[in-house]
């Protein structure tokens, strides 16, 4: 059962953490602050975050530039209230306790900032959704 006085912890997953799960994070990070614990991790993270991702993060004030990929671990899942995959068929090792979500999203991937900028939308709607459930609102 997770510590009721600790924020609520939030693991995104995507094969190369180079795209949906940055912009995610990124969302969640900056809509709900300190009231959220994120984190975002890849099965086989790629080298950096995919540039379209960082300019149509740029777009909306989200600056992402010095992100990283990060490699997904155990500990990074089982220290999570929330898990959400982002549609690309990542296996996660499954906790009691823990909430599963797979959101279907499209792979920005090589796509341009034109093809990205909807994506980004649509995961800013799911991240404000998330925070609802999660019973923490958006900073002002």
């Amino acid at each position: 059962m997770p510590d009721t006085a600790a924020p609520p912890s939030v693991l995104f997953v995507c094969v190369h953490n180079a795209g949906r799960s940055q912009m995610a994070a990124a969302f969640l990070t900056h809509l709900a602050g300190d009231r959220v614990q994120v984190r975002s991790a890849g099965s086989a993270p790629a080298d950096t975050v995919n540039p379209a991702v960082v300019e149509a993060m740029a777009e909306v004030g989200i600056d992402i530039s010095a992100e990283v990929p990060k490699v997904l671990t155990v500990d990074a899942v089982q220290a999570s209230d929330v898990v959400i995959t982002m549609g690309c068929g990542d296996a996660c090792p499954v906790f009691p306790g823990t909430r599963y979500l797979d959101w279907q999203l499209p792979d920005p991937a090589g796509q341009g900032i034109a093809a990205v900028r909807p994506i980004r939308d649509d995961i800013e709607q799911r991240i404000r959704t998330l925070m609802s459930e999660l019973g923490t609102c958006s900073r002002p």
